[in-house]
């Protein structure tokens, strides 16, 4: 159990039926949050509620609606039931992504890769819209943004997912500097190379359509057992925290940063632009050639 309390907060959580997302929602609830949570498989939804629910302590909700984040119809409802439930919503957890087509862009489906960015991108964009009023009007909240590995590395042959986690990285840096002043929170995380049905996937398409080097590490990764999801999740639950805020605008590694002594370095973490994405530059790797 992390040591930050969740109690009296309400969140809402997207993709929250498998995965990563159920793994933000199990470990918000033994914080002590209340929860709302949304996707596109009812089925699995449901059963998420039911075991969530087992979990609850005296007064803890967790409700869920069916809901496809690409749509801003859905998201409207998602908002609305959302606010209709709890008096005030204090964290959104945008969780929902796939990875779309996998193969060379020029021969990759283009509705598919479309439907990725709607998703990823567009759903994760559709869901800040829908709760920013809310949060300007309380002057607090706190938005976290899923990224992955494509955000800040190449990831060849796996286009639509790694443009996507990169735009909207960037739309939540941006984001932060538009709400600095009404006590909203803006960050994303990279969760580390975690064993779900991404990784699946990966493994199901094969080397030929994601690239023999990717394969291999995907399938060395299966083996090895991944990163538990628990520390992407716990991540989670710091920056839904108290503890946490005031600092906006980064994007943080579940695996490689030391998130749990970020509460200590929050005014420090203001004025600097680390944990940021930011263009390499020469002098940035020893060169001395390149400054005008």
């Amino acid at each position: 159990m992390t040591p930050w309390s969740l109690d009296g907060r309400a969140a809402v959580v997207t993709g929250a039926n498998q995965g990563l997302g159920e793994a933000i929602a199990t470990a918000y609830i033994a914080a002590g949050a209340n929860l709302f949570l949304c996707a596109r498989d009812e089925e699995k939804l449901l059963k998420v509620q039911e075991h969530l629910r087992r979990l609850c302590k005296p007064g803890q909700k967790v409700e869920v609606m069916r809901a496809d984040v690409s749509k801003r119809e859905d998201v409207d409802r998602v908002a609305s039931r959302a606010l209709e439930t709890f008096s005030q919503i204090h964290i959104l957890v945008n969780n929902a992504g796939v990875y779309g087509p996998k193969g060379r862009i020029e021969e990759v489906d283009w509705d598919e890769w479309v439907q990725a960015i709607e998703v990823n991108l567009f759903g994760s964009i559709l869901m800040a819209r829908a709760f920013l009023s809310h949060f300007r009007m309380n002057k607090y909240g706190k938005i976290i943004q899923l990224s992955g590995g494509g955000a800040t590395a190449p990831l060849p042959f796996i286009s639509a997912y790694a443009a996507s986690k990169a735009a909207i990285v960037r739309f939540a840096e941006t984001l932060a500097g538009e709400v600095s002043e009404d006590g909203i929170d803006v960050n994303s995380i990279a969760p580390g190379a975690l064993n779900t049905r991404l990784l699946d996937e990966v493994l199901e398409a094969g080397p030929e359509k994601v690239g023999r080097g990717f394969y291999e590490r995907s399938l060395k990764q299966k083996n090895d057992g991944g990163v538990p999801l628990e520390r992407g999740a716990d991540l989670c639950v710091f920056l839904a925290s108290a503890e946490s805020d005031g600092m906006t605008g980064k994007l943080i590694s579940a695996v490689w940063d030391p998130w749990d002594t970020f509460s200590e370095h929050v005014d420090e973490m203001k004025k600097t632009d680390i944990y940021t994405l930011r263009r390499i530059i020469p002098k940035d790797r020893g060169m001395n050639w390149g400054d005008v």
